[in-house]
């Protein structure tokens, strides 16, 4: 097992994603990886990837408007905290006590700008998402998506979190993951929905159980627990979890899907299920990195969590800025041959998800690290 050594100190309480507003470069971090054989033509994602464009705000206080071109954030007495070009952002997330004005929210509607809400803690309470990202054609082809077409996505979407799952665990010296690959290898020979979903469970068993090898110090994990986390570690997975269950959200949203109209996951009032179903493949390569990152470098200790097990205030805004640091961070896409960013490739699978949806790929490509 290797110890990380990366460290960083970034704890704005704007998260920028635009030069204008002080953002800092994406670095490479991830080693290159090999390509998955096809049995039918490469899949072009180049449409519509766009540059980073999520702002954070926390600040306790503060009022999201619009002056001319320009978002601003600003508080009362303590004037304008950030701005950034309107035409640059398609996604700001708010925590806690931050309002948005009328008019932004008017504007934001004009220019395609999604609204997410969450508490101080990072829970999700809910989103604005402007009219035009509709589109009903994409939306015919989703609501008819059923029988062995959903199966295939299924399928696709639960090898490729077996597949990152092992490599997550191999890349921390992990062994006896020889279980993970024989179920992976299970996924395209189920039958049903159900029996799939009882492959991945089981996956999900094994994986957990060998995730303590991961840790370095007094951390350890002895079971995944939620609703609530019943301690620190479960619930950074959690608030991890969160922030990419809406990155992907947002993903679907800006490429006309039903977030709440699942392939694998079943429907549920209020429940984004297809989120949820996208998500899976970035769970362990992602989500689990980057809070285990955050543990075994030291950046958040035991200390920086309350007796609910929630990060204090302090330690939350410090864990948003490294999460939009770590996002922006750069690989080599291992289907694609080029450079992108951790969110740029959310939103990569986002298309290539919807293009196996509509019809105009044979089959969907999950994100898959061999190494």
């Amino acid at each position: 097992m290797k110890e990380e050594t990366e460290t960083d100190t970034k704890t704005d309480t704007v998260a920028p994603a635009d030069p204008d507003a002080g953002g800092t470069e994406a670095t490479k971090t991830e080693s290159d990886v090999e390509s998955e054989p096809t049995s039918s033509p490469q899949p072009k994602a180049s449409e519509g990837i766009f540059d980073d464009s999520i702002v954070y705000v926390t600040t306790q206080g503060s009022v999201i408007g619009a002056r001319g071109g320009r978002i601003t954030v600003a508080i009362k007495d303590g004037g304008v905290l950030a701005s950034f070009p309107m035409g640059q952002v398609d996604t700001i997330n708010i925590f806690g006590n931050v309002q948005f004005t009328t008019q932004f929210v008017a504007r934001a509607n004009e220019h395609g700008i999604v609204l997410n809400y969450f508490n101080q803690f990072g829970k999700y309470r809910g989103s604005f998402v402007p009219e035009r990202n509709t589109i009903a054609e994409i939306r015919r082809h989703q609501y008819a998506l059923a029988g062995k077409q959903a199966l295939r996505i299924a399928q696709k979407i639960v090898q490729g979190k077996i597949r990152n799952s092992r490599t997550f665990l191999g890349r921390k010296g992990v062994t006896g993951t020889e279980k993970l690959a024989d179920l992976e290898a299970r996924t395209t020979a189920a039958n049903t929905m159900d029996e799939l979903r009882g492959i991945e469970g089981e996956a999900a068993s094994i994986y957990f159980s060998l995730m303590d090898g991961c840790l370095i110090g007094d951390w350890t994990f002895k079971k995944r627990t939620r609703r609530p986390p019943e301690d620190h570690i479960n619930s950074l997975l959690s608030l991890t979890y969160t922030m990419m269950k809406n990155e992907v959200l947002s993903a679907l949203r800006q490429y006309n899907l039903d977030p709440f109209l699942g392939v694998m996951h079943a429907d549920r009032h209020g429940r984004p299920a297809l989120a949820l179903d996208l998500q899976e493949e970035f769970r362990p390569i992602f989500c689990d990195a980057f809070a285990i990152r955050l543990i075994n470098q030291g950046v958040l200790t035991h200390d920086d969590f309350a007796k609910n097990n929630h990060l204090k205030d302090y330690a939350f805004k410090k864990y948003l800025g490294k999460y939009d640091d770590y996002m922006k961070e750069e690989f080599k896409h291992p289907k694609f041959g080029y450079t992108v960013s951790r969110r740029k490739a959310v939103r990569m699978q986002a298309i290539l998800l919807r293009k196996a949806i509509v019809g105009e790929l044979d089959e969907y490509y999950p994100l898959i690290f061999k190494r």
